[in-house]
C-alpha cells in the first residue's frame, strides 16, 4: 500500500473517545498501558523507558508496571495513584482512540467530570476481590449524569481470585441491580487481568467460561454513530465571515442534526427565516452537513445574524428561556456565593446569570438528596438558574451539545462550575408574585399584558373563522394556513369540527340546538387562547348567521375574522371526500346544511373566497393577515 493510500484510509477511520474510572488501585492506568503495549502501539524508546522506570519506581513487583505510561506526574508515581486526567491517543487498523485516564479519589471528582465531558464510552474497573464498592457507584452515577450511553464494566484482577466464574457472576449481579434505575442503555461486562493481559487484547484461555469479546475487540466494534442527535438541527453561530459587501457566511460547528442545501432555516432569537444557499467546508461545498462538522453557511436572504445566534429548522426549535433547572458540578476551590452574577457560556452565547436556588444536593456516594445553602468543591446538586438573555437549549439527556454550559467567575475568570440542563423552570419558580399581582390573580386577570404578548409572539391574537358548506374546502384551507403560519414562526392553534366533536362536544348531536352549543364552546376556547396571545384558526360549517353573530360576540368583534368559502352544492358534492351527501340522500343522516337545513350566506364576511380557485386561497388569507397587521409575512 502506498503512503497516500495508507493516509487516506487512516483519515477515514472513526474516532472513539473513552475514559477509565474506578477506585484507587483498581488498575485503570495499567489497563490502558496494557492496551498500548499488547496492541504494539509503543515506540522502542518508550518501551526502554518503561522497563527502566518499572525497576526504579514501579508497583508491580517483577512485572512491568504499565501504569507508568499514564501516571506522568511525580506525585502520581510516588503514590501509585492517578491525580490529573491523562490523555493518550492510539490507533488500530479499525479505529482511532482518545483515552482519558481519570482519577479515582473523590477529591478529584472535577477532574473526572472534565475527562468524561467528551467521552462516548466509559470503562469502569472493579477489583474482583472487593466487588461493587462506594466509588464504583459514584463513578457510575457521574457517567449517567454526563449522558454517556455505553459502559464497560471491567472486573479486573481476576488472577487474584483464581479466575473464578462465581466471583465474576456475583459482581455482575450486584452491579446490574445498582445501575438499572440510572437508565444507561448499554452495559457490557468483561472479566480480565490487566497486569497479565488476560482478555485485554486477546481472549484468555484462563477463563474458558467467558464467551464474549476481548476489551480491545469491543472497543474496535462498538457502534457509537447513532449516539449523536441527528434529529434536532442546531447550529450555534460562532463567527460572521464578511470579506466583502457581496459575501456573507456564518461559521460554526454543527451541534446536532442535519442540514442540507435548500433547507428552510429560522434564526434565533430574531425568528427571521431564509434558506441555505451553500454549505462550505475547508476544501469543498457538500450538499449536507452533520455533527461534528465545522462549516460555514450562506443564506439566500440578507438577514441579520450575529455570533451567539442559533440557526434551526422552523418546525423544530429548542427551548427559548431565561429560566431553567440544571445539575451543577462545582469546580472552584471557593464555595458558591449567591450574590455573584456569573458569566454563563452556552455554546457560542455568553451572558450573565445568577443561581436562584439550590433545589437539592446529591450525595454521589449514596445517591441520597439533601438540602444545603451553598456548593463546595466537587459537590453536585440541582439548581435553578436565571440568565440575563434567553438561551436556546435542549435538555442535556436529549442533546449534550445544547444542554451543557459552564459558569465563569466574573472577577477571576476561572470556570467555577459545569452544568447539564434538565428542563426549563416551572412558572411558580420563575416568577415571584407581588402583592399587586396577587390581587390580579384574585380577579382572574392575567399577569402579562396584551401588548407584551403581542411583542413576544410577533402577532396579534385574533381568530380566523372559516365557514362554508361541507365539501367547500374549509379544512384543506385551514390546515394549509396552519402549516404556513407555523413555519413562519406563528404561535397558532387549529380547531375543526371533527377534532372538537371527538372530545369537547362528544355528547352533542347535529340538531340546531346542539350545533349552537358546540360552537359556543369553541368560541369560548378561542377567546381564552386569544387572551393568551395565541392566533386561532377555526373550520366549521356554522350555517346559522345568528350563531355566527353569537360566536363573534364571545370572541370579540375586533378579533373575529370571518372567511366565507363560496361554493355551490354541485361543487361540494363532487368535493365530498367522506360521502356525507350520499348518506343524507339515503336518509341516514339529518341536519346537513344545504340539504335538509338552510345555510345562511354571511352578509359581511371579512374574506370571500371562490371555492374553485383553491390554489389561491391560502395566499389570499395570508395577505389579509399581513395587511391587517395580524401576522407579518417574512
Amino acid at each position: 500500500m502506498e503512503i497516500k493510500d495508507f493516509l487516506d484510509q487512516d483519515q477515514k477511520k472513526d474516532l472513539l473517545r473513552f475514559l477509565t474510572a474506578g477506585s484507587v488501585d483498581d488498575g485503570k492506568s495499567t489497563l490502558i498501558g496494557r492496551l498500548l503495549f499488547d496492541s504494539k502501539k509503543l515506540y522502542e524508546d518508550q518501551l526502554s523507558a518503561l522497563e527502566r522506570d518499572s525497576k526504579r519506581e514501579g508497583h508491580a513487583g517483577e512485572e512491568i508496571d504499565y501504569a507508568l505510561l499514564l501516571d506522568g506526574l511525580k506525585a502520581e508515581r510516588e503514590q501509585g495513584i492517578t491525580i490529573d486526567v491523562a490523555y493518550r491517543y492510539f490507533s488500530t487498523a479499525k479505529r482511532k482512540f482518545i483515552i482519558a485516564d481519570t482519577p479515582g479519589h473523590e477529591q478529584y471528582t472535577r477532574n473526572m467530570v472534565t475527562g468524561a465531558s467528551t467521552a462516548n464510552l466509559a470503562i469502569i474497573l472493579i477489583d474482583a476481590r472487593k466487588g461493587v464498592i462506594t466509588q464504583t457507584k459514584r463513578h457510575t452515577f457521574l457517567v449517567s449524569l454526563l449522558g454517556i450511553k455505553h459502559v464497560a464494566l471491567a472486573v479486573n484482577k481476576m488472577d487474584l481470585v483464581d479466575y473464578s466464574e462465581e466471583v465474576y457472576d456475583k459482581i455482575c449481579t450486584d452491579y446490574k441491580e445498582f445501575i438499572t434505575p440510572l437508565g444507561i442503555p448499554d452495559v457490557r461486562f468483561f472479566p480480565m487481568s490487566a497486569l497479565k493481559g488476560e482478555n485485554v487484547v486477546d481472549l484468555s484461555d484462563k477463563m474458558p467460561w467467558y464467551h464474549g469479546k476481548s476489551m480491545l475487540e469491543y472497543l474496535e466494534t462498538i457502534h457509537i454513530t447513532s449516539d449523536r442527535n441527528f434529529s434536532d438541527w442546531r447550529f450555534p453561530v460562532q463567527y460572521v465571515i464578511r470579506p466583502s459587501l457581496d459575501y456573507r457566511a456564518f461559521a460554526g460547528k454543527v451541534a446536532s442534526g442535519i442540514v442540507s442545501v435548500g433547507d428552510e432555516v429560522l434564526v434565533l432569537p430574531s425568528r427571521k427565516t431564509s434558506r441555505v444557499k451553500e454549505i462550505v467546508t475547508f476544501d469543498e461545498s457538500p450538499e449536507m452537513a452533520f455533527p461534528p462538522q465545522s462549516v460555514s453557511l450562506t443564506l439566500e436572504d440578507e438577514i441579520d445574524v450575529s455570533r451567539g445566534d442559533m440557526l434551526v429548522h422552523p418546525a423544530n426549535i429548542p427551548v427559548i428561556s431565561r429560566h431553567f433547572e440544571a445539575m451543577l458540578v462545582w469546580m472552584d476551590e471557593k464555595p458558591m456565593n449567591f450574590n455573584t452574577q456569573f458569566y454563563i457560556k452556552h455554546n457560542s452565547n455568553t451572558t450573565k446569570a445568577r443561581i436562584d436556588n439550590i433545589n437539592y444536593m446529591m450525595n454521589i456516594n449514596t445517591l441520597e438528596k439533601y438540602q444545603t445553602r451553598a456548593f463546595n468543591l466537587n459537590e453536585i446538586g440541582h439548581v435553578t438558574i436565571t440568565s440575563v438573555k434567553p438561551l436556546f437549549f435542549d435538555p442535556y439527556q436529549k442533546n449534550r451539545q445544547t444542554g451543557s454550559f459552564i459558569l465563569i467567575d466574573p472577577m477571576t475568570h476561572n470556570t467555577v462550575a459545569v452544568g447539564m440542563i434538565t428542563d426549563k423552570t416551572s412558572a411558580e419558580q420563575t416568577h415571584r408574585i407581588t402583592q399587586h399581582e396577587f390581587q390580579q390573580v384574585v380577579k382572574g386577570e392575567l399577569l402579562i399584558d396584551l401588548d407584551t404578548k403581542e411583542r413576544r409572539f410577533n402577532q396579534k391574537p385574533h381568530t380566523l373563522w372559516i365557514t362554508g358548506l361541507h365539501g367547500s374546502g374549509k379544512n384543506e384551507l385551514a390546515y394549509t394556513l396552519y402549516r404556513e403560519l407555523f413555519h413562519q414562526g406563528a404561535t397558532v392553534v387549529l380547531f375543526d369540527g371533527k377534532s372538537v366533536r371527538a372530545g369537547l362536544s362528544r355528547e352533542l348531536d347535529y340538531s340546531p340546538a346542539d350545533r349552537a352549543e358546540h360552537l359556543r364552546r369553541v368560541a369560548h376556547l378561542c377567546r381564552l387562547l386569544n387572551d393568551q396571545g395565541i392566533l386561532v384558526i377555526c373550520s366549521f360549517v356554522s350555517p346559522d348567521q345568528s350563531v355566527r353573530d353569537q360566536v363573534s360576540s364571545i370572541i370579540g368583534e375586533d378579533k373575529f375574522h370571518l372567511t366565507y368559502l363560496d361554493a355551490d352544492l354541485d361543487f361540494c358534492r363532487k368535493n365530498d371526500k367522506y360521502g356525507i351527501y350520499e348518506l343524507a340522500d339515503q336518509g341516514k343522516i339529518q341536519h346537513l346544511a344545504g340539504i335538509d337545513m338552510p345555510f345562511d350566506i354571511p352578509p359581511t364576511p371579512a374574506i370571500v373566497l371562490k371555492a374553485e380557485k383553491k390554489d389561491q386561497h391560502a395566499e389570499d388569507v395570508l395577505l389579509y393577515l399581513s395587511q391587517h397587521k395580524i401576522f407579518p409575512l417574512s
